[in-house]
């Protein structure tokens, strides 16, 4: 999944720097490929897809035009080889700081002190940067039988496995690993879920346990995840569930960071951008869903559809007498379009 290790220089010059390597972003990358414009990709996560793959790299995405079902991380393969030809410079696990103007040039610095100077910018942060709501006692387990996000199927197979929350992430999980695991339990402190109702049907009606109304109050074990105590709150008892793996799936935070301070105009926590993708400042684009405007849709299937517009309407600032419209790209031959 991840693209192949450019070791970047200190500073870059490109005509395009895309700022998140979510599926907005890599789709971003391929048309400015496409256009033949030098392509970088900034993320702060260390590798690419967003929240795909930080959150749901093994489940289904079904509305992704032209693929009835797409796993998440066979998606974000694809979209690195579709962009693969043009060679962009991905610089991953490091983030999008400072923004300043060299010559009508935007400069952005990164956390991993690399300056990159573009032509335009194309932000395709989605919801920013996101942090997992953490499981009370549960940090010193971390990466040790408790997690936040299911990277890998096989990691769970034939365990006991407590899931933690109510939502559409603990449905999701439940009702996927369910078929693999030893045992599933899901606990929520509520008697009602967040979850779309299909696939709380679908869990109810499985071997998962659920219970309602109680709480997770203590991860046991050594070196690794043994167990939980899971008080059930009407009445406060505590019952030992023997476990070796939990998911925390509580939700997340989330936080634009440093593009708070560029200036950029932010209603709520996306940034308003109008028909050309462009915000208020100067070669400053977003696509994604980081964006905001009237009839707004946050769907992966729009965000693709802003990207290319994003990067279209760049190349006419990068280059006054280019047009608009890209052309088809089933009008290039495949040697023209993978120089």
């Amino acid at each position: 999944m991840s693209p192949p290790e450019i070791p970047p220089p200190d500073a870059l010059d490109v005509d395009i720097l895309i700022v998140g390597a979510g599926p907005t972003g890599l789709y971003g990358a391929y048309y400015a490929g496409f256009r033949g414009l030098r392509t970088a990709v900034l993320d702060a996560l260390p590798e690419p897809g967003g929240q795909i793959t930080a959150m749901y790299p093994e489940k289904q995405i079904f509305d992704i035009a032209g693929l009835p079902a797409v796993r998440g991380r066979d998606l974000v393969a694809n979209l690195l080889d579709q962009a693969a030809p043009f060679q962009p410079v991905y610089l991953l696990g490091q983030q999008a700081l400072g923004l300043s103007y060299d010559d009508g040039r935007p400069v952005v610095s990164t956390s991993a002190g690399v300056s990159v100077r573009a032509g335009a910018v194309v932000i395709t942060g989605g919801i920013g940067t996101f942090t997992p709501r953490p499981l009370a006692g549960g940090s010193t387990y971390e990466n040790h039988g408790l997690s936040y996000f299911v990277r890998q199927l096989d990691d769970y197979a034939n365990h006991d496995v407590v899931i933690v929350g109510g939502g559409d992430s603990a449905f999701d999980w439940a009702a996927t690993l369910e078929p693999l695991a030893r045992s599933v339990t899901l606990v929520h402190r509520r008697d009602r879920f967040r979850a779309h109702h299909a696939t709380v049907t679908q869990v109810q009606a499985s071997s998962v346990e659920i219970l309602v109304n109680c709480e997770v109050t203590q991860v046991r074990g050594d070196s690794a995840v043994t167990g939980v105590d899971i008080r059930h709150l009407p009445d406060g008892s505590v019952r030992f569930r023997r476990t070796q793996r939990i998911i925390a799936a509580l939700g997340f935070t989330t936080n634009l960071g440093p593009l708070l301070d560029w200036g950029l105009e932010i209603d709520g926590r996306h940034i308003v951008v109008g028909t050309r993708m462009a915000t208020n400042l100067p070669r400053i684009y977003a696509a994604g869903d980081i964006t905001e405007y009237p009839g707004k849709v946050r769907l992966i299937s729009v965000g693709f559809g802003e990207a290319a517009t994003a990067v279209n309407n760049a190349a006419t600032v990068l280059d006054p007498a280019a047009d608009l419209f890209p052309g088809h790209s089933t009008d290039f031959p495949s040697t023209e379009r993978e120089r």
